[in-house]
């Protein structure tokens, strides 16, 4: 986080936070809502400024009860999920895992295969899923640590793959950990992430 909003979070502690006015979509794309109805489920304005993309994403982060937010300043922005708090892609030198915020993924303790076809996982960094446009190569790097096959010929397989196994990146920038199948709707609860943060009452 940021020394000046650190200062400012200082200076003005008892800034009231917003909710509604900034999501967080399934490619992990910003987006404002500039009438604070994000919980209506409107895709909202995309932001594209540079450096406003830099400063939220140095500044995002999380509370204990799954709830993840954007410090602008003195002031807390709840945020959106759409799909998960952090999206993973290949990183640009081609090898493992960064988020959409730009920080490497050092560890991931349990991969999550849900039923509508994309992976989410734990990680060290956070609840974090997948983008689609990287789910195919890295499901190809994804091996079976018990036999060593391609992940997705495991998923192909008839009799069907087990329920769950352990699976590991062939790159070697992960260790091996879980791989479970979950459906979609449990997902948040399971990794712990509030998806629309609301006002108290």
């Amino acid at each position: 986080m940021d020394d000046s909003v650190k200062a400012a979070m200082q200076r003005w502690p008892n800034v009231p936070a917003v909710y509604g006015w900034l999501s967080l979509d399934a490619r992990g794309q910003w987006h404002l809502h500039p009438e604070g109805k994000a919980a209506d489920g409107g895709p909202g304005e995309s932001i594209t400024s540079p450096q406003i993309l830099a400063f939220i994403n140095r500044n995002y982060a999380h509370e204990r009860d799954g709830r993840w937010y954007f410090q602008n300043g003195p002031q807390r922005v709840y945020v959106r999920i759409d799909a998960a708090p952090l999206i993973l892609r290949i990183a640009d030198a081609g090898i493992g895992l960064q988020t959409h915020t730009g920080q490497p993924v050092l560890a991931v303790s349990e991969w999550l295969l849900s039923a509508d076809g994309r992976l989410y996982a734990r990680t060290g960094l956070g609840p974090a899923m997948l983008e689609d446009r990287d789910l195919a190569p890295w499901l190809e790097t994804l091996r079976d640590e018990a036999h060593g096959s391609a992940l997705l010929d495991v998923l192909a397989a008839d009799p069907p793959a087990p329920a769950s196994m352990r699976v590991a990146p062939n790159d070697g920038s992960l260790p091996a950990a879980p791989l479970l199948r979950m459906d979609t709707e449990d997902l948040a609860g399971h990794l712990g992430f509030t998806r629309m943060p609301r006002a108290p009452d």
